[in-house]
């Protein structure tokens, strides 16, 4: 659930709903039927259940509730396009999405116009509260921007054509960074957290709260898949003493040896990604790895990861608008750090992984309601990641935000920044 704000202007909110919702029906724009319908593994949904799930969320929690007389599109879909939501019943099995062979794409995006007229007919007129569910689910489209494009590189990349969706234009390779310089980090107390001064965040950012920072130091950077190379070729994969017990079990159990979606070909790297397969950047941010593996780098670079709170007092100056983010349909693709020793990549390129668990801060309490399963009910076993991604939609992060992942997963655009103590 969202965290209470001043609602933003009816213009702006219209304006700010056509917006995303366009959006969301470009990325998906170039995909077939079949393309939209198959499920890749038990963690990805098909992109036509994500177009579908965004759009049950606008006409559940706020056209249903909110908007007397209206009448759903489908009754049915209620079952369907429900994620985890148990105050709102039954619903179809996550890894069983695939299956789903109809509502066809054609009927999905019907189900999202209906939705569409609906909402913007009636939103002059919705109480305040509504509208913060409105703008509640424009950023949990947004989410699910980010998601179908993971979930159908995911999908694409285990088609053995591994065909491109996006072309790629032709780029000159960037300069490889120069070597890491050390930011030294605030010390002592410090706060963290939402601090209610923006127009949305969600319930998980806060509340606002002070931290004690050890003295420490982040690299001004991310890591490159240059240096992911060096920490491969010196046995990276191979030695269990760099590793936790549970990633070392994991690397043993998967053959795990490099990031996902690399393959060692002609003596040298390539990487799969919307554009198709393509020899690895040596000199952008690595992605793609798992908790376990950036843990494992930090280690054999005599290094750690940063805690969330670190991370986050890093970058309360930066804008959280900057960076390498996403603005149009198209490949993502992380980008070289520009010269200099300042601190960058805060923001987009990579959701970087921190040490932290993904738990509540001090005095958070959810909302009542369905909507208050949005976030608390997940807060076990699952690490925090900060800053956003290539694929992240420009406007949706900031420096309190907290994705968060279990440590085996990896098909996010993750990565990762050292840290080390003074």
């Amino acid at each position: 659930m969202a965290r209470s704000r001043t609602a933003p202007s009816q213009i702006d909110l219209i304006s700010r709903y056509r917006e995303v919702r366009a959006f969301s029906e470009a990325l998906a724009a170039p995909l077939s039927e079949a393309d939209a319908t198959v499920q890749s593994m038990p963690e990805a949904s098909p992109a036509k259940w994500h177009l579908a799930h965004s759009n049950w969320f606008f006409e559940s929690f706020v056209l249903r509730d909110h908007v007397k007389g209206y009448k759903p599109f489908d009754a049915r879909f209620a079952y369907l396009f429900n994620s985890y939501y148990e105050a709102e019943g039954p619903r179809h099995a996550r890894p069983m999405r695939g299956i789903l062979t109809r509502p066809s794409l054609k009927e999905i995006r019907a189900y999202r116009a209906h939705v569409d007229k609906a909402l913007t007919t009636a939103l002059p007129m919705l109480l305040p509260e509504a509208q913060a569910l409105v703008l509640l689910g424009l950023h949990h489209e947004q989410q699910h921007q980010e998601l179908l494009l993971t979930d159908i590189q995911h999908l694409l990349s285990l088609n053995p054509l591994e065909p491109a969706l996006f072309d790629a234009p032709n780029a000159l390779p960037a300069p490889v960074p120069g070597p890491l310089h050390w930011m030294e980090g605030r010390q002592g107390l410090v706060e963290i957290g939402d601090d209610g001064k923006g127009d949305f965040a969600f319930d998980c950012e806060g509340p606002r709260h002070k931290v004690h920072l050890h003295p420490h130091a982040l690299a001004h950077r991310s890591i490159t898949n240059g240096e992911w190379i060096s920490f491969i070729e010196d046995g990276g994969y191979r030695q269990a003493a760099h590793w936790l017990s549970d990633g070392w079990a994991w690397v043993q159990a998967e053959g795990i040896e490099a990031p996902l979606y690399w393959r060692r070909e002609d003596g040298g790297w390539t990487r799969y990604a919307l554009d198709g397969r393509k020899p690895v950047n040596l000199a952008a941010p690595v992605t793609h790895i798992s908790l376990y593996e950036a843990d494992a780098y930090a280690s054999w670079a005599g290094a750690r990861l940063p805690t969330e709170a670190e991370w986050e007092s890093a970058a309360l100056n930066i804008a959280p608008n900057s960076g390498n983010q996403l603005d149009a349909p198209g490949c993502p693709r992380p980008r070289a750090a520009e010269g200099g020793s300042e601190l960058t990549q805060m923001f987009g390129d990579v959701w970087e992984w921190t040490g932290s668990a993904y738990r509540p801060h001090p005095g958070f309490r959810p909302a009542d309601g369905a909507v208050g399963e949005y976030n608390g009910k997940f807060m076990a076993g699952q690490f925090v990641l900060k800053g956003g991604s290539c694929a992240t939609p420009r406007g949706h992060v900031r420096a309190s935000y907290r994705n968060f992942f279990y440590p085996h997963q990896r098909w996010q655009f993750t990565g990762l920044r050292l840290a080390k103590d003074l």
